[in-house]
């Protein structure tokens, strides 16, 4: 039985994910990577012929059919086959929400697939994050939600530093994050830009983001959320300050950081190295780590019985949330089967940056 996947939108997360999963179809056992690309624009005609050429196949719409081949590129299939052929969808686009309304609640009713949107689309399927809360896969949902950047941050920083949530006395993170990503033009912003607490309980979605992550596990952590915006394309920078029970060492800590594979340390302080070493060491220019911790930034010490750890940590932007559309992708394709088929994924994480 073949094994198809379709992703939707070719912009910050769909170009490297169908860039990804076009590479490795053959040792993953997919057999088509459909990718649906609304509108034929001359500027992007280079990342299309890219994508088509590492073996992605390109479906649009009927009407724009004529197009995209009078630009001269080979369209596979019209959008309606693809998602037909489809066994799992993955929506890249701000519109998962509408489109799962307009399209997948009725396609769905045709065959069984699994249908995963982004971030931003919360409400569009059970929250997931690959690595945190993979057990939620076991109910073989239909709809999932690939929870954003800073929020596998925050989860992954919460699982490891706490394995038992629970000894968690209180959680506060402040997101610095970056304006835009350097492929985009637009909402670029002159100077440092403060963000407002919109939730009464979390401070910040990215709060509350985490939170209701951790409830598919019947998991509450305590924790609160700020955010601000600052003039840079780099990367996010979380700034966390946690109290845990008990004594905690740093030594114990740094094992901590060291078990976890989803981790990454470094020494170094600044973005722009970082994102310089993703840049010349990632996969297709990425680190796919839930997080990149800066050794130098961390303080651990004790108050009234209880650990105070603080510290800094650089989120990988779109890295991690494409590791985890893989890893729910393998799931739709192959259920039990999809922790072996992600290991091939593990020689793009690293330990050290």
């Amino acid at each position: 039985m073949k094994k198809n996947v379709l992703i939707i939108g070719t912009g910050t997360i769909g170009e490297p994910l169908i860039g990804l999963l076009a590479d490795l179809r053959k040792k993953l056992g997919i057999d088509g990577v459909y990718f649906n690309k609304r509108t034929p624009l001359v500027d992007e005609y280079g990342k299309v012929e890219s994508l088509i050429k590492r073996g992605a196949k390109l479906v649009t719409s009927a009407i724009r059919k004529p197009k995209f081949e009078a630009m001269g590129h080979k369209v596979h299939c019209i959008y309606e086959e693809a998602l037909k052929k489809a066994d799992v969808v993955i929506d890249c686009t701000p519109a998962g929400n509408e489109n799962k309304k307009l399209y997948y609640l009725q396609a769905a009713t045709d065959k069984k697939r699994m249908y995963i949107a982004q971030g931003s689309e919360k409400g569009f399927g059970m929250p997931y994050a690959y690595g945190i809360n993979d057990a939620v896969l076991n109910n073989n949902p239909d709809f999932v939600q690939v929870v954003s950047c800073n929020t596998h941050n925050i989860s992954s920083l919460i699982k490891t530093i706490t394995p038992d949530v629970s000894d968690m006395v209180h959680g506060d993170f402040n997101c610095i994050r970056r304006a835009n990503d350097i492929s985009q033009d637009g909402s670029f912003i002159a100077s440092p830009e403060i963000g407002i607490h919109t939730d009464s309980v979390f401070g910040t979605h990215h709060a509350r983001d985490t939170y209701d992550l951790f409830r598919t596990l019947n998991v509450c952590p305590n924790i609160f959320s700020s955010a601000l915006k600052i003039n840079t394309q780099y990367m996010h920078i979380i700034r966390y300050n946690m109290r845990v029970k008990g004594h905690l060492s740093m030594d114990a800590l740094l094992t901590s950081f060291e078990k976890n594979k989803f981790i990454a340390t470094t020494h170094k302080k600044s973005a722009n190295q970082v994102f310089s070493f993703g840049r010349d060491h990632g996969y297709y220019g990425r680190i796919y780590n839930h997080t990149v911790v800066s050794i130098p930034s961390i303080y651990v010490g004790q108050r009234a019985g209880e650990t105070l750890i603080s510290g800094c940590c650089f989120t990988p932007q779109d890295g991690n949330s494409l590791l985890s559309s893989c890893a729910a992708t393998m799931y739709g394709l192959f259920e039990e089967e999809y922790l072996d088929k992600m290991k091939l994924f593990d020689q793009f994480l690293f330990k050290q940056v």
